[in-house]
């Protein structure tokens, strides 16, 4: 699903990039037209957030910074639905 997500952003005319590194971050930055940023955590549909990623994506979140866990596919068109009405 990952795949999917990165050729779905890169489609809106953005780029998913793989982001390495430290324990808890989500696994893509979606980098957007419009200076627009969405971190992205996938998951498969049996997966489950770490505590870590919990953390991590709250303390994210009181940055103000836009996270997101996309669980399935569904959860990434819907993303890209949004992207495309609030580019």
């Amino acid at each position: 699903m990952e795949r999917y997500l990165v050729v779905e952003v890169e489609r809106c005319g953005g780029m998913a990039l793989k982001w390495n590194g430290r324990v808890g971050v989500p696994d893509r930055v979606c980098l957007l037209p419009g200076g627009q940023v969405i971190f992205v955590e996938v998951k498969r549909p049996s997966g489950r957030l770490s505590k870590m990623q919990i953390h991590i994506h709250g303390k994210m979140r009181k940055l103000d910074m836009d996270v997101r866990v996309v669980w399935s596919k569904e959860d990434v068109d819907a993303l890209i639905r949004e992207i495309r009405v609030h580019p």
